[in-house]
């Protein structure tokens, strides 16, 4: 596995996420199994929440890796997708790869999977769009 780094939103941090830096142009992170996550305590399986949430991170993250990423650019996500395949073992941690396969003038365009042992065996894939050149400050009150 690749060293963690430290580059998480806020919600990120409270999931626990971990980002792995790695060479390649796919973002990868892990979400260690913790208590609070679950969303079934009779079977310790994470919260579906968790799961989506895993997915936009990592999906964003794959977009900021893009050799066409403009650092200098902001981007929201437009559609997010997400596929549930099996529930994730209770007390495994999860991991989460995305990869962004295209980015135009204003839409980049994301594919994902998030798994245990291996992408080939996924909990879940997702696909999204994310619009790029969005707004970095708040609007003023009243404004359009």
């Amino acid at each position: 596995m690749t060293e963690p780094v430290q580059m998480q939103s806020p919600h990120g941090e409270a999931l626990g996420i971990v980002t792995h830096d790695n060479p390649t142009p796919r973002a990868r992170l892990t979400v260690p199994y913790a208590e609070h996550l679950v969303g079934d305590p009779d079977s310790g399986v994470l919260h579906g929440g968790v799961i989506t949430a895993a997915l936009d991170n990592a999906s964003g993250q794959a977009v900021r890796k893009h050799p066409s990423w403009d650092t200098e650019q902001m981007m929201a996500t437009l559609d997010l997708r997400i596929d549930y395949i099996k529930p994730a073992t209770p007390h495994a941690e999860l991991v989460v790869e995305a990869e962004c396969y295209k980015i135009t003038r204003n839409v980049a365009f994301v594919r994902g999977v998030a798994f245990h042992d291996s992408a080939d065996d996924p909990v879940a894939t997702s696909v999204g769009t994310f619009m790029l050149g969005t707004r970095s400050t708040p609007r003023e009150a009243g404004s359009r």
